[in-house]
């Protein structure tokens, strides 16, 4: 099936990022559900290198010709891999893709690293390879409150890490930190959000934990705040966030002026994105068909790993693919969109899905009437009110 606009709306290819998984962790926390796996005491990471570069090679006929426009290395604990790995990794990189710089820091090369994985001269050597921007799991600076999350680090291990960061010549830093944790009040809450400003990081994302299905706080759920509490912590964090530069301009991403993350910038703007790796996703633009597709990848590392064998099969990783229908585009393009508090330009709309953006003007003016979205009609940008209720404001384009 294939849906080339048939109005005045034009298909265009958006930029092209990169994402890595990395399954393993030293311990599963109890409330993450990321595809992540406990690490043995070896990791077989020769062997997940060249299974990553030949998944990779499996989707470069889909990309041919096109530009990276960043990386970005998830997990599970990236970190845990050697410098050595890294460097065969990125090699192969090199080889097969073309990469959209002329000097090596003209591209955003993101690593997730735990603090209890932190080495310094571990670390020098990601530096040395290309990896530019850190995202350093520090959750909290509280050591109970890490001890109730499972984290493996200390508060005083979180602080180091920064310092050890910088020490390695990273100058582009993101912080991860939860609020409305278990044994959390207002004061520990606001208390770990200082600190974090006190590191200097660039870039901090700031988000309410969750109870998620499938994990182990789902089965046997911790006392959290209670929402009133919820409530003060986000008004009073988002003040402060502010008082010290540093701007929301995502629902849980806060940055000081131009230290946005460019990688997720492309995936809420609706760009393209390969994913190697187990359990990694992927959605790609092909302007030939008109279609625009999502596809993942086996998400049991060994399962993985043995796809590897499968000599002759066309995309042995892949564990299935979505088209993305005609119906379906417009909800796929706002839940990304949307959760950007400046939005996109209204032409954007049209670019990324192909769809005239007359098709959905009917939807538009009805949310922008419940002002859930703000009156510029060059913009679809959702108002403080909108972002509170995103749900109900994303409701209204479900087909």
């Amino acid at each position: 099936m294939s849906y080339l606009s048939s109005n005045k709306a034009q298909l265009t290819l958006p930029p092209l990022s990169l994402y890595i998984h990395v399954p393993w962790c030293v311990r599963k926390c109890p409330y993450c559900d990321f595809n992540s796996h406990k690490a043995e005491a070896v990791l077989p990471e020769q062997s997940y290198v060249d299974a990553l570069l030949q998944d990779l090679a499996s989707e470069l006929p889909l990309v041919q010709g096109r530009k990276l426009h960043s990386i970005f290395i998830g997990g599970g604990t990236p970190s845990l891999l050697t410098p050595a790995a890294y460097q065969r990794l990125f090699a192969g990189l090199r080889d097969q893709l073309d990469f959209s710089c002329d000097r090596p820091d003209d591209i955003e090369i993101t690593m997730e690293a735990n603090p209890g994985t932190f080495e310094q001269e571990r670390f020098d050597s990601f530096r040395a390879i290309g990896i530019n921007r850190l995202s350093i799991g520090v959750q909290s600076f509280h050591d109970k409150c890490l001890q109730a999350l499972g984290r493996i680090h200390s508060s005083s291990e979180a602080i180091r890490a920064m310092a050890m960061a910088r020490k390695a010549g990273f100058d582009n830093i993101n912080l991860d930190l939860m609020h409305g944790l278990p044994h959390q009040n207002e004061q520990m809450a606001m208390a770990d959000l200082q600190q974090a400003i006190e590191l200097a990081p660039n870039h901090l994302s700031w988000y309410q934990l969750t109870i998620e299905p499938n994990t182990m706080f789902w089965n046997k759920p911790p006392t959290l705040p209670e929402d009133e509490t919820l409530w003060s912590i986000q008004e009073q964090g988002v003040a402060l966030l502010a008082e010290h530069g540093f701007r929301q301009y995502e629902i849980s991403a806060y940055s000081q002026n131009g230290r946005q993350s460019q990688h997720n910038l492309n995936y809420w703007r609706f760009g393209d994105f390969i994913g190697i790796g187990a359990g990694a996703h992927g959605k790609l633009t092909n302007l030939q068909t008109g279609e625009i597709t999502r596809n993942w990848k086996t998400r049991q590392p060994e399962a993985y790993l043995n796809a590897a064998q499968l000599i002759g099969k066309e995309k042995p990783f892949q564990a299935g693919q979505q088209l993305l229908t005609k119906a379906e585009l417009p909800l796929e393009f706002m839940m990304n969109a949307l959760r950007l508090h400046d939005g996109v330009a209204a032409e954007l709309y049209e670019q990324r899905t192909g769809l005239a953006l007359d098709e959905i003007v009917t939807t538009l003016e009805k949310v922008r009437s419940l002002e859930l979205l703000t009156g510029d009609r060059a913009r679809i940008q959702p108002t403080p009110q909108g972002s509170l209720f995103l749900n109900v404001l994303l409701e209204q384009f479900c087909a």
